[in-house]
């Protein structure tokens, strides 16, 4: 079953409230760049947006160096092949929030 994809004026908005996010993949997903004291900063940050994600069965892709994590966000199911979901701004808000 296929998930409503975001309008572009769904898209603008999502970056307008969460100016640190980016889009990717020619407007398919978001990315963000996170920094943090150190390693543990870093994995207690993952470890946390991993619990987030399992109650909202939305997983992000992502890639930890040491005390820098890069978090992706898209919706695998949206549209046709892929693109932002309500899930993703969701997601964005939720992880911003840990961030914090």
């Amino acid at each position: 079953m296929s998930v409503p994809e975001l309008t572009a004026d769904e898209i603008t908005a999502l970056l307008g409230q969460h100016p640190e996010w980016a889009l990717a993949r020619e407007g398919k997903a978001i990315t963000r760049s996170f920094r943090f004291k150190d390693f543990s900063e870093s994995w207690g940050f993952m470890s946390r947006v991993a619990l987030l994600a399992e109650t909202q069965d939305h997983h992000p892709e992502w890639f930890n160096v040491y005390n820098r994590v890069e978090v992706t966000l898209t919706t695998h199911d949206a549209g046709t092949s892929g693109g932002l979901s309500a899930r993703d701004a969701t997601m964005a808000r939720a992880i911003d929030g840990i961030a914090a």
